[in-house]
């Protein structure tokens, strides 16, 4: 029985979220002033009490989403003992903060030029993604292959729902030939950009720099980085997948189902929300699913 924790990524965000804890903690009130300082604005207050437009700025949500899942897995303190960890896309850098493998400090600084990163790079390119339901992975795969211009398999969640990204006309375009051969739904997400995908680039370039300059030693455990799906602890290897996650697939089912082959029983989720405790139920009904509880 081991006990595998996971971290959320973008699209987990809500309006007041981290408030109560910020309320009831004083290391928690230390960790979003000392989030505050570094960024250069007081990002908690859009956390706590900015409007659902304000969150979802990618500059805001990434940090957001990062600072409350790392604050939990801190404030977990002594209980915080996994066998095993994973992040979805921006979830890698919480796993790798709470797992000891990154600062705070630089966690949150890179996170935080990511967001930039990969917001400049929406910015050169109209972009987006599309969610499939209900086909094979190589039917999506094949289909993304046979349209003109840009558009890849991008996350794959848990079996029969994979999202594709890439440039608006061609996700379009496979969203109508993936309906036509049976997909259940083909949903266009509302989303800034063709994150995962090779549009990607111009951001994956920026960071490349910044990754390679931040210390990252061995993490407490194993992680399941998105790029491979299997088990890192090796530093080097670490940012190698670090830098071309903004590229490459979140192979999150694979992950998972790697995870349970390892012995893992048990899923925590820390963060906001409670979407990777469905993805892995939809994967696995067997193992346990839970999210992080902190009493003040």
């Amino acid at each position: 029985m081991k006990t595998a924790y996971v971290f959320p990524g973008q699209g987990a965000q809500y309006q007041g979220m981290g408030n109560d804890l910020y309320e009831q903690f004083k290391q928690a009130r230390a960790m979003f002033e000392e989030a505050n300082d570094i960024l250069g604005f007081r990002i908690s207050d859009i956390m706590f009490a900015g409007t659902e437009e304000e969150l979802k700025k990618t500059k805001v949500t990434q940090p957001a989403i990062f600072l409350h899942s790392v604050i939990l897995a801190t404030l977990l303190g002594e209980k915080f003992r996994p066998d095993m960890a994973a992040g979805h896309s921006l979830g890698e850098f919480s796993a790798l903060v709470a797992c000891k493998a990154l600062s705070f400090e630089y966690g949150l600084i890179l996170v935080s030029k990511r967001a930039k990163a990969m917001q400049k790079a929406c910015e050169i390119e109209p972009s987006t993604m599309a969610a499939v339901l209900g086909l094979e992975n190589d039917m999506v795969e094949d289909v993304c292959k046979s349209v003109a211009g840009v558009v890849v398999a991008a996350n794959y969640n848990c079996p029969g729902q994979l999202v594709i990204s890439g440039a608006i006309a061609a996700v379009n375009e496979a969203c109508k030939k993936l309906t036509a051969i049976g997909a259940k739904r083909a949903i266009m997400l509302p989303v800034g950009g063709a994150f995962h995908s090779p549009l990607m680039e111009p951001a994956r370039a920026d960071l490349e720099i910044a990754i390679n300059q931040t210390p990252i030693t061995q993490p407490v455990c194993p992680i399941y980085q998105n790029v491979t799906a299997t088990a890192v602890i090796d530093p080097a290897q670490i940012k190698s997948n670090l830098i071309a996650q903004l590229t490459a697939p979140v192979r999150w089912t694979q992950s998972t189902l790697n995870m349970i082959a390892d012995g893992a029983t048990d899923f925590i989720e820390v963060g906001p929300g409670k979407v990777l405790q469905g993805l892995v139920k939809k994967t696995c009904a067997d193992v346990n699913t839970a999210s992080v509880e902190i009493n003040g």
